[in-house]
Parts: C-alpha cells; sequence; structure tokens
C-alpha cells in the first residue's frame, strides 16, 4: 500500500512539471541580440593605507614620467614577488594578506599601472620592505 502511495506520487509530481510547457507566440517578432564590442572596462587600485594617498599626492613626477610599459613591468615583477611572498606566510610573515592578480597580456591603462607602482614604492619607503632589489637604492 505503501508503494502504490509513493508511485501515485511521483506520477502525479511528474505530470504536474510537464503540464506547465511555454507556449511561443507565433506572432511575436523574432528576438535579435545585439553585443557592442564596447571595451571600456576601468580598474582601480583600493589601498586601504590611510597615509597612501599623502603619498601619492606628493610624487614629485608626473604618471607620464616614465611609460605606461616601464610602469607594467614594474609591476608584474613587483607582483610575482608579493605573490611569492603571499603563499609564503610562514617565511614571510601576515604582511601580505592579499594575493595581487596581475597578468602581462591585460591592458589596466596608465593610471592604474602608476599607482600599483607607487604602491610598491610606497611599502619600501613607509614600511622598510624591500621587495626587489633594485640598483642604485
Amino acid at each position: 500500500m505503501k508503494t502504490l502511495i509513493f508511485i501515485t506520487i511521483v506520477l502525479v509530481t511528474f505530470s504536474a512539471c510537464n503540464i506547465q510547457k511555454q507556449v511561443a507566440d507565433v506572432n511575436a517578432p523574432p528576438q535579435e541580440l545585439s553585443v557592442e564590442n564596447n571595451d571600456s572596462t576601468e580598474y582601480d587600485l583600493i589601498v586601504f593605507d590611510p597615509r597612501f594617498d599623502t603619498f601619492l599626492a606628493t610624487q614629485p613626477h608626473p604618471k607620464e614620467f616614465y611609460s605606461d610599459e616601464y610602469y607594467k613591468n614594474w609591476n608584474y615583477r613587483y607582483c610575482v614577488e608579493w605573490n611569492i611572498r603571499h603563499s609564503n606566510p610562514l617565511r614571510y610573515g601576515d604582511f601580505y594578506e592579499t594575493q595581487i592578480p596581475y597578468e602581462l597580456s591585460v591592458d589596466y591603462g596608465i593610471d592604474f599601472n602608476f599607482k600599483l607602482y607607487q604602491y610598491f614604492q610606497f611599502i619600501e619607503q613607509e614600511y622598510g620592505i624591500v621587495l626587489i632589489r633594485r640598483r642604485g637604492r
């Protein structure tokens, strides 16, 4: 008896699901999908240290002092070292809490690249953490 009730419930549920089929409107115009190739992705760097904004505003050189490629190459090197330190907290401590997913193939723009580059300079000057040894420093 229990089996018969169970089978009846399953059949009723199954048939109720099949009844609600959508009916297409024959007179409706066909829908078209229009995709515009508008690459307007913007990236922004958010730094929670309040001293960074002051540091950035007091930099003597404008962002155009170096090329976007210059910033991009240094940022990639800094990010690789940062991510290595992020993945080894026992060796480097918990200062590197977040991973920085930086890719050379993505065009972040000179504003973002300049700000990220200055962030690494800020870390070196304010906290004394040297990520990459550079000649002349």
